[in-house]
């Protein structure tokens, strides 16, 4: 059987690399003026227009995959008799792994040799996006369904995300912090930083005072943990922040002497709960014991 791999739009990747590789996905939906917008990676609701938008004061909500999306799209390689490999989002963030676990199980029942591999990456947004980006890579090298899935799955909880949350106002609304907390921080220039632990969660590690002190914190982190920078591509997205994520590349290409990089912006998914001016820094490190 020939290998396709898939995921969903919480990847991050950029919409050029999606593209050239014909890398399937499924959307996430974004609650957004009124309208709801199928997450595309920036091709229907472009990023400019969502950063406007939530910078004035909107406040967008999302909602998983469901599974008949999923239905149709496993249902569209079992049937060409392809095997699919889905690296999804976290379960702990999102119920989007639920829904296609439960089209792979429908599915099974009509194709009785489907072959469906679902990956829960634990992972979200850019971090994610770099097990999707190794994955499609080790397919254009011939690498087996089994390569593939095996790397993903040893790799996985080696995914190292350092957020930096420029804004308070998402997370309150989101339920993460509390209103006074929110105010507080907002006077006292607080910059939470953000890390996905072993269980896929978000979780909240430091608070540091500062733009500039915060991005310092991502940099000593990335130095404590990188494994091999010269072999590896290194990945930035941003909150309509593209200087700091320049600055970003720019220190660990310098510094650092990574392969590759890639930027691209936070997608409406996540953005939605960190607002704009989040700033991450993800790559494969020493896993995520803190």
């Amino acid at each position: 059987m020939s290998v396709v791999v898939m995921t969903d739009s919480s990847c991050d990747l950029p919409l050029e690399y999606m593209e050239k590789n014909e890398v399937p996905f499924v959307s996430l939906t974004c609650h957004f003026m009124g309208k709801y917008y199928e997450d595309d990676f920036g091709k229907t609701l472009t990023y400019q227009k969502f950063y406007e938008e939530i910078r004035k004061g909107e406040m967008p909500t999302t909602s998983q995959v469901n599974v008949y999306d999923f239905t149709e799209i496993f249902k569209k390689y079992v049937s060409q008799g392809k095997s699919i490999i889905y690296i999804g989002m976290s379960s702990a963030i999102s119920g989007t792994i639920n829904s296609a676990n439960m089209a792979k199980e429908m599915l099974q029942e009509e194709y009785k040799n489907a072959d469906i591999t679902i990956i829960d990456t634990k992972s979200a947004c850019i971090g994610e996006g770099i097990l999707v980006y190794n994955a499609i890579e080790m397919l254009k090298r011939g690498c087996s369904k089994e390569q593939i899935i095996n790397w993903v799955e040893d790799n996985k909880l080696n995914i190292n995300h350092w957020f930096v949350v420029g804004s308070l106002k998402h997370l309150k609304h989101g339920g993460r912090i509390s209103a006074t907390a929110a105010t507080i921080g907002t006077l006292m220039r607080i910059n939470p930083i953000i890390f996905i632990d072993n269980n896929g969660k978000l979780i909240n590690v430091s608070n540091i005072r500062g733009r500039k002190k915060a991005i310092k914190y991502l940099i000593d982190r990335f130095k404590e943990r990188i494994i091999n920078p010269e072999s590896q591509t290194v990945m930035i997205s941003h909150g309509d922040c593209i200087e700091d994520a320049k600055y970003l590349e720019k220190v660990v290409k310098e510094e650092f002497n990574v392969k590759n990089t890639i930027i691209n912006y936070v997608g409406p998914v996540i953005a939605s709960h960190t607002g704009p001016d989040m700033l991450s820094l993800c790559f494969i490190g020493k896993g995520r014991e803190l």
